[in-house]
């Protein structure tokens, strides 16, 4: 057994968050020494859990829920956990919030009926904790189910300007197993699920990538939906694979692709700056790119590279976004989402690194995080899915 974290911080408001994770092998057995550290303080309005694909996903749930029955719970299976003590795999971490000041309302939807229409459905709630000053949608999705940029636009389309979305996407087997979403005691699969947090002090969001454009601007001659079909009018793979040198076996092999596309993503241009679009896949047979959301036809894309320095420059500008919106409040906590794709980059020494940067900006208040398929930071405008990018969301 290896307990990796018991942190707590309660300031003189009697705001608390708190923080447990477990590296024990049995699943439940990780689920209650998990939720049992975090659980050092009474009321807990909202447990968050992160835990790995490897664990059995109901056996895990029924040991959180047995230390914290009847509290309000989201959560998803992770391709690794982000903790205080540092990165983590084959873990799960459990953060708790309560104290005075808080208001939380969860809620799920299937993405059968729609992506949009799911992402509608769990904003439906967000009116519930009106009552704060402060508000945040905190979402987590299966990024295997579609263009995730679909459901920002459905919670958006409800919620509007008025509350920032935060959040990413469940982890699961690289053997293409399924991402697993928790909401109170339901494991689901192809869904959404949202914890709408309200609350008397500030809430921050920073989000930021470290990558960079490189060579020359490529037209979206055709795309449909988050499929790119032509780039400058050749088959995208084709350009893709070319353009950029990747191995023979990345032409015909979905795995070595795979692996070789981790690290390649590209850019797309907004008013703002370039949007990172990771590629998810590749379809041999007409010769496309599967991409994690839309490239709209007639847009500007880039390859993006980046390196461990720029990473970990990111890694800073993010953490100070969300902070400076705190006016000047001490966080009591932090959430990370972090792209698997930027752990892959740094390695595991910098990996170590980023996480040790995440928690000295956390100066002591917990940290609780994962590495995600897809991430969600919608602070201004309609778009907020982003890929191989860090997400913040700090409180106050």
């Amino acid at each position: 057994m290896v307990r990796l974290q018991s942190v707590v911080h309660a300031p003189s408001s009697n705001r608390w968050l708190a923080a447990g994770d477990s590296h024990r092998t049995g699943a439940r057995e990780a689920g209650v020494e998990a939720a049992s550290l975090a659980l050092e303080h009474e009321g807990a309005d909202l447990l968050v859990v992160f835990g790995s694909y490897a664990y059995e996903p109901r056996e895990l749930l029924d040991g959180i829920c047995s230390q914290a029955p009847g509290v309000p719970l989201i959560g998803c299976s992770t391709r690794g956990e982000i903790a205080a003590s540092g990165p983590s795999d084959a873990g799960v971490i459990v953060l708790a919030i309560g104290g005075t000041g808080f208001s939380v309302a969860t809620s799920a939807a299937t993405t059968a009926g729609g992506l949009r229409e799911a992402g509608a459905a769990v904003a439906s709630r967000a009116h519930e904790v009106r009552d704060r000053q402060h508000r945040v949608l905190l979402m987590l999705t299966d990024g295997l189910a579609g263009d995730q940029q679909e459901v920002v636009r459905g919670a958006y389309g409800v919620v509007g300007a008025e509350v920032p979305l935060a959040g990413g996407c469940a982890g699961a087997d690289p053997r293409m197993g399924m991402p697993r979403l928790f909401r109170d005691g339901e494991v689901l699969s192809n869904a959404v699920v949202a914890a709408a947090i309200g609350s008397d002090a500030p809430l921050g969001i920073g989000v930021h990538h470290g990558w960079r454009c490189v060579g020359e601007p490529m037209l979206v001659s055709a795309s449909e939906s988050n499929r790119v079909l032509t780039l400058d009018d050749e088959p995208a793979l084709d350009v893709y694979l070319r353009k950029l040198g990747a191995p023979s076996d990345a032409a015909s092999d979905p795995a070595a692709f795979a692996d070789f596309a981790l690290t390649h993503p590209l850019g797309l241009q907004r008013r703002s700056g370039e949007d990172v679009r990771a590629v998810a896949g590749a379809d041999f047979s007409n010769r496309s790119l599967l991409c994690a959301a839309q490239l709209p036809r007639g847009g500007l894309t880039w390859f993006m590279e980046g390196d461990s320095s720029s990473v970990l420059a990111a890694t800073d500008v993010a953490c100070n976004k969300a902070l400076n919106q705190l006016e000047g409040a001490a966080p009591i906590g932090l959430l990370a989402f972090d792209c698997v794709a930027r752990r892959d980059v740094l390695g595991d020494a910098g990996a170590e690194q980023e996480v040790a940067r995440i928690a000295g900006h956390a100066d002591g208040a917990p940290l609780a995080g994962f590495y995600t398929y897809g991430e969600i930071a919608r602070i201004s405008g309609t778009g907020g899915f982003h890929n191989q990018t860090l997400v913040v969301l700090a409180l106050a």
